[in-house]
């Protein structure tokens, strides 16, 4: 097993007007705990728009910098709808592929929102169909394996904590229990 000494941050607070904060909080807790917080570098927020061969030099500093991590812990907290922010997710991705262990916690408001189809049910509409099948608006099955996210994250986060909070972009409980269960996990 590779030691874990660095792991990779991933979730919507690059999004938050308060990144740089947030971001130094969450390193903070890393160090606390005996490892170095890697975070993406904040998106550019010029007066003008950004261009194509501007995201892509993030891009490649950001797959850079997934590449040091000896782990990942991923803010699956529902992001602009009942999913995982799609950055999040993707990175999630390209760590499980590189092997990396990845941990994970979900904010919620109350704890109906801890499942992902009843998350999609209130947040975009869904119902069961005649054979008890959710399906939203369009007629696509929605998951539904009462789990907090799709299979696909679920099973390939090795401890997933789903914290009740109204803070649901600043609140880092979550983060400390990842951070705990990976010190448990490294040993």
């Amino acid at each position: 097993m590779r030691p874990v000494r660095s792991i990779w941050l991933a979730g919507p607070e690059v999004w938050l007007p308060d990144f740089e904060i947030q971001a130094s909080r969450q390193r903070a807790l890393c160090l606390d705990s005996g490892f170095t917080g890697l975070t993406p570098d904040p998106i550019p927020r010029g007066a003008g728009e950004v261009g194509e061969l501007e995201a892509r030099e993030l891009y490649a500093a950001r797959m850079a910098r997934l590449r040091q991590a000896d782990a990942g812990v991923v803010n699956l907290t529902p992001w602009r709808g009942p999913s995982v922010e799609t950055g999040a997710a993707f990175e999630a991705g390209v760590l499980a592929g590189l092997g990396r262990p990845i941990f994970g916690y979900l904010n919620v408001a109350d704890e109906s929102q801890a499942e992902y189809v009843d998350r999609v049910e209130s947040g975009v509409g869904a119902q069961r169909d005649e054979a008890g099948v959710w399906r939203d608006g369009e007629g696509c099955v929605v998951e539904n394996f009462g789990l907090p996210e799709t299979v696909m994250l679920w099973a390939e986060v090795r401890r997933l904590f789903v914290i009740i909070t109204p803070d649901l972009t600043h609140d880092l409980t979550g983060l400390e229990l990842c951070l705990d269960a990976l010190a448990l996990y490294a040993e």
